[in-house]
């Protein structure tokens, strides 16, 4: 029995040696300069809260908005599935979809404000496959506005940039839009 307490002693003594003489490595390589390039976009989102098949839904809300009958109350929190056409017509070629979530941020309905957390995705063209993603305030009652461009994957990989909007179509009663952008993307 002994024998064995010594045994595990040993090694315990062996094991904290071993961690108290590692050490941390890390490694960088020099990177290679990249050529920054400049992509510009222009579609429109498609925005649908209304009908059998919205594109937009409420997931969530604060209760002190339940007697407000705004499409979009204070507080709403809505997951999108949106489709980005090449017009605004609704039967304009689909080129991808805006997937995500946003908040209606604005107590103030004249000056109706959204924060948007969406990763816009291209599915046909040039750059089917990649997206960019943008996370920003969107002041919807400004006839034209800017969001941020945080990030994209694919041939968007570490974007940044901006997306210039301007509302083609808005229905007030049920919160139906169709939004031009005009998206410019900087990345390697």
């Amino acid at each position: 029995m002994r024998s064995m307490v010594n045994f595990c002693l040993a090694m315990i003594l062996c094991v904290a040696a071993a961690t108290a003489q590692g050490e941390y490595y890390s490694e960088s390589v020099a990177a290679v300069p990249m050529q920054q390039k400049v992509t510009k976009l222009h579609f429109f989102l498609h925005d649908i809260l209304s009908g059998p098949n919205p594109s937009a839904v409420m997931v969530a809300h604060a209760n002190l908005t339940d007697g407000d009958k705004s499409p979009t109350p204070f507080g709403s929190v809505f997951a999108v599935d949106d489709a980005l056409r090449v017009g605004p017509e609704s039967n304009s070629e689909i080129i991808g979809n805006a997937q995500g979530l946003y908040v209606s941020s604005s107590q103030d309905a004249n000056n109706f404000a959204i924060v948007m957390y969406i990763d816009f995705a291209l599915t046909s063209g040039e750059f089917n496959g990649s997206s960019f993603s943008v996370f920003s305030r969107n002041q919807v009652s400004e006839p034209s506005r800017e969001l941020a461009v945080v990030g994209g994957r694919g041939k968007f990989r570490m974007a940044r940039g901006f997306a210039e909007l301007k509302t083609a179509y808005f229905n007030g009663t049920n919160g139906d839009a169709i939004i031009e952008f005009n998206v410019s993307l900087f990345h390697y």
